[in-house]
């Protein structure tokens, strides 16, 4: 389940035939010259609108942390969410607080299931993915990790998801402890395989911002090229005119 950040990128890789796509809030961030987190709710709203008409395949949100703190306001944000046409979302334990990286416990537990109510009261049928987001914090506890995500799938999260997890063994442990629920991995490093975190139960990957970097490795070399050596070699790597305008042509 790969990450686009606009509509061009996400046309093509439903083009790649990928079954579903899911927004990366870095990559959409970037996008509008500004920090991972640093999107509005009602830009991060439009976008997926945006996308979600884009694309025939399913498109899951990356609602970071339901743009609120409190249950009632995580619920008021997940219900316009799941009016935009998406298929699914994930809601994060992540606080933006550095002093205070995540969410307490049981408030976290309330938030996830705030946004379960929120998501049957819509009657919408969208996928909740419940985050614990330790490991990307700088708190890589997996105890607690594990802790807090069995807690989610108890509260309604259909689907869990530990990013920056990256042993195979502590991924094996979260869908052990978890299961039947299927888990989501990040993959935004060549750590791993698709076969091998099949083998392990992993039933959903996605990538996170790790393809709009890579997208932005091509654009800054022949741009720092340009800058600083007044040469455009770097252009010759690009992909031909035609090949685009081909796989847009009916857009």
């Amino acid at each position: 389940m790969p990450n686009p950040w606009d509509v061009g990128s996400a046309r093509l890789l439903a083009q790649l035939g990928f079954p579903a796509l899911a927004t990366t809030s870095a990559g959409f961030a970037w996008s509008l010259g500004r920090p991972d987190n640093g999107a509005s709710l009602e830009a991060t709203l439009a976008h997926l609108s945006t996308l979600a008409r884009a694309v025939d395949v399913p498109l899951n949100a990356d609602f970071t942390n339901g743009f609120a703190a409190e249950p009632a306001g995580v619920a008021e944000n997940v219900r316009r969410a799941a009016a935009t046409g998406i298929a699914g979302l994930s809601v994060e334990d992540s606080t933006g607080d550095a002093a205070e990286p995540l969410y307490d416990f049981e408030l976290a537990v309330e938030r996830i299931r705030a946004a379960r109510k929120a998501i049957d009261d819509s009657g919408t049928g969208v996928l909740l993915t419940a985050r614990s987001e330790g490991f990307l914090v700088g708190h890589p506890d997996l105890a607690e990790t594990i802790r807090r995500l069995v807690a989610y799938a108890a509260a309604g999260a259909d689907c869990l998801y530990a990013p920056r997890i990256e042993k195979l063994a502590d991924i094996a442990a979260v869908v052990a402890a978890v299961a039947p629920k299927p888990v989501n991995v990040l993959v935004g490093a060549p750590y791993t395989t698709v076969d091998e975190l099949r083998a392990l139960g992993v039933r959903r990957i996605s990538v996170g911002g790790a393809l709009a970097r890579a997208a932005w490795v091509g654009f800054l070399r022949a741009a720092r090229e340009i800058a600083e050596r007044g040469t455009f070699s770097a252009l010759a790597e690009a992909v031909p005119f035609g090949e685009i305008e081909t796989a847009f042509g009916e857009g």
